[in-house]
């Protein structure tokens, strides 16, 4: 039994073994974690390798179902933590309720995955809404889409994503990953990126109010901040409204957002 990739689904099935070995290899266990929730498995490339490691307890979840089938099928220990459902929709903070992952997972986990280029984006601001729960994240994403969550300041891909990822995490762009190592093969290359939760417990301001001021930074990127910012009926001066948005890192976000809300 072999799985059809699914367009509508953005499905690539990486074969590469070797490719899949490293990714795996790139969790580290950082913040203590035992649980890992793997993304989109698909036929299992990487899961093989998370179930032969003693250390982790998986858990996947799957939209498709012929997926879901060849899962049950080849690996039935996984049966228990096999979840048939779209990530996006799931409830984090509700996977013990009965209605979501059979033994549930408690507490912290990591998250991996070679995730759909389509919804790559809409993953991570899902992650971003449990950040204490995800203390690691190792995945595959569209090759420009890694080197821009990993961008710094300054950079022409640094943007919304990279400020909100790095807020939380320290991130490693790992290695490249060619169309070929794919079935069928997509048309762009693949990164494999990895994040890592840092120290921070509290950003200091408002989180949906900083979220805001990111968004609307980066949303008119090519202004100065003074004019870019103008929706959010900025009444104050300050050097930093002087700058474009990629110039300014995490802290100068965040001491925008305070003094937003000092006005």
């Amino acid at each position: 039994m072999k799985v059809r990739a699914k367009k509508q689904l953005g499905q690539h099935f990486l074969r590469d073994l070797d490719a899949a070995q490293r990714i795996v290899g790139l969790l580290s266990g950082h913040g203590g974690y035992r649980q890992v929730l793997e993304i989109g498995p698909g036929m299992g490339v990487l899961t093989q390798y998370l179930l032969r490691n003693p250390a982790y307890e998986t858990h996947v979840i799957e939209l498709d179902r012929e997926s879901v089938a060849y899962l049950k099928i080849h690996f039935p220990e996984l049966a228990p933590r096999l979840y048939e459902g779209d990530f996006l929709r799931m409830n984090l903070g509700s996977f013990t309720d009965g209605s979501s992952l059979t033994d549930g997972l408690n507490g912290l986990f990591a998250i991996i995955g070679n995730l759909p280029y389509n919804i790559s984006s809409q993953i991570f601001f899902k992650i971003l809404e449990d950040v204490n729960r995800v203390p690691e994240i190792v995945c595959m994403v569209q090759k420009e889409v890694g080197q821009r969550i990993a961008s710094p300041p300054g950079t022409k891909d640094y943007g919304i994503l990279s400020v909100l990822l790095q807020a939380w995490y320290d991130i490693e762009y790992a290695f490249t990953v060619p169309p070929g190592a794919f079935e069928p093969p997509p048309k762009v290359n693949s990164g494999v990126i990895r994040l890592r939760r840092n120290n921070v417990t509290n950003l200091g301001c408002d989180e949906k109010k900083f979220k805001l001021v990111v968004k609307t930074a980066f949303n008119q990127r090519r202004k100065t901040l003074r004019n870019a910012l103008k929706p959010l009926g900025i009444s104050f001066d300050h050097p930093l409204l002087d700058l474009r948005a990629e110039r300014l890192g995490v802290a100068e976000f965040v001491m925008l957002t305070q003094m937003l809300n000092s006005e």
